[in-house]
């Protein structure tokens, strides 16, 4: 099992920027395939973004091609979530997940960190 803790949620204008951190402890972090899902209030997870143990280039959703960017430290064991640009519509608690394969079918979640963004 792996451990997850994100960081660097918190509450900004449209328009703005945060980065969010996912610091990993516990099994060999470099083996994992990493992500970034969001739940907003009243709605279902959705994936946001993935980088595999190789740190290739990310797969991102559509809603934040351009605007999020996603990279790995293995050295650090983690992963962070550049995002610019942001929107009402980003409001979500943002999860971190690891998983043995980029299905993220049986992930080891982190606890999340809410992101606000005001109109």
């Amino acid at each position: 099992q792996v451990q997850l803790v994100e960081s660097g949620g918190g509450l900004v204008q449209a328009g703005g920027s945060l980065r969010l951190s996912c610091k990993a402890s516990g099994r060999a972090f470099s083996v994992y395939a990493m992500g970034w899902f969001r739940q907003a209030p009243g709605k279902e997870r959705e994936f946001v973004a993935a980088i595999s143990w190789t740190g290739g280039s990310p797969n991102y959703a559509d809603s934040v091609k351009g605007r999020f960017t996603m990279s790995r430290d293995n050295y650090k064991n983690t992963v962070y979530l550049q995002m610019n640009s942001l929107e009402p519509d980003d409001t979500a608690v943002y999860y971190c997940a690891a998983d043995a394969s980029m299905g993220f079918q049986e992930s080891c979640w982190g606890q999340g960190t809410q992101v606000a963004v005001s109109a």
